[in-house]
């Protein structure tokens, strides 16, 4: 019996660069989310990267929010082996709305497959299978599923036996509505053709309008649950872990720039003999930690200071921020430019403003003895 031949890549993508991001501020009160870095690169680099090990060589960036920064940082995108192009939406104009506004730099064939990204997700989605189900079904859309435990902050999508899509259900409450644990996990192949039925100009959900609107016309919508991997990095908490997991290794990237360990130390940051790493670390470039330190499961962005004795834990410090001696971060976001005094306890998801100022022991959980 003769091996079936494997199938043709998608060699085009889009990917949704354009949100906001105000659900993880103050992250990105400067620096759009896809541009925030996660192991050391911007999140967008380990995107692009597994596109472009996947076969893609085209893609074209739907930006939107700060939109002036992306092509200063990627350029033409020959130093990860693709040709990039940049569409800037004037005014919001949705998930579907931004497809369809950069479908005319696309050079595919009606019938070929473009794969579509949202800039907000890590995966380990094995991408060339996705396109592999959407040509052998002959689907006009496929969706990437996984199954989470507990689905009531998403899109439900149940399938047939044969992985075809029945519904799509936003975010269920009551037991009775949690038909199935499969959700919408953000990255799709469109046939190129119904990419142009997209309405042009008006903003559009592909989640909320796109796809339930094809569905009830009877087009072919087939979904692939893929169980590896996956993360929506909306918060800063998902951030700061999405990035940890990264440096560990348990979320593929060929763009981790170095080996998966423990922690990962960039070039030009200074790290005291004495200080302590672990948990997925990453120490960016002009950061210093200082001496009996510890930093576990957290990000130290670039030019950061974290002065002697103080513990950094699954954490966001920003770009510049000072972490005073002995101060104690637990799942805290500290923004760019801020500074934290010594003898500060700082827990439980709070957000310091960027370029706020933090008096020494002036915020407490526990006693000061």
């Amino acid at each position: 019996m003769e091996s079936p031949v494997e199938s043709p890549a998608a060699t085009e993508a889009i990917l949704l660069v354009g949100g906001k991001g105000t659900r993880l501020r103050p992250l990105t009160m400067h620096t759009p989310k896809p541009m925030v870095p996660a192991a050391g690169v911007p999140f967008l680099t380990h995107q692009l990267a597994r596109a472009a090990a996947a076969g893609v060589e085209h893609v074209v960036l739907a930006t939107s929010y700060l939109a002036e920064v992306f092509e200063p940082h990627f350029g033409d995108g020959s130093a990860l082996g693709l040709h990039l192009e940049y569409v800037t939406e004037t005014e919001p104009l949705g998930t579907g709305g931004a497809i369809r506004n950069v479908a005319h730099r696309l050079h595919s064939a009606p019938g070929d497959p473009v794969l579509v990204l949202n800039g907000d997700i890590l995966t380990g989605l094995d991408i060339p299978a996705l396109v592999g189900t959407h040509r052998a079904t002959g689907a006009d859309i496929s969706l990437h599923l996984t199954k989470v435990p507990d689905p009531r902050a998403f899109g439900l999508v149940p399938t047939d036996p044969d992985g075809r899509v029945t519904a799509f259900l936003e975010k269920p409450q009551t037991p009775e509505e949690i038909v199935t644990d499969q959700i919408n996990a953000g990255c799709y192949v469109f046939t190129r053709s119904v990419i142009d039925t997209i309405p042009a100009g008006r903003p559009v959900s592909v989640e909320r309008e796109t796809f339930p609107d094809l569905l009830a016309v009877g087009a072919h919508l087939q979904g692939m649950v893929d169980s590896t991997y996956w993360l929506d990095l909306g918060t800063p908490q998902a951030f700061v872990r999405g990035s940890a997991d990264l440096v560990l290794g348990r979320a593929p990237s060929p763009a981790v720039p170095g080996q998966c360990g423990d922690h990962l130390v960039l070039p030009g940051a200074h790290v005291a003999d004495d200080a302590k790493l672990s948990g997925g670390s990453c120490v960016s470039a002009g950061a210093v930690i200082g001496s009996g330190a510890r930093v576990v499961g957290s990000t130290v962005l670039a030019g950061a200071t974290v002065e002697p004795g103080a513990v950094v834990r699954d954490s966001l410090v920003g770009t510049g921020a000072v972490i005073g001696a002995r101060t104690i971060l637990e799942g805290a976001v500290i923004g760019d430019g801020a500074h934290v005094g010594p003898d500060n306890e700082l827990r439980d998801g709070v957000r310091i403003w960027c370029g706020a100022r933090i008096p020494a022991a002036a915020i407490r959980f526990s006693s000061d003895e």
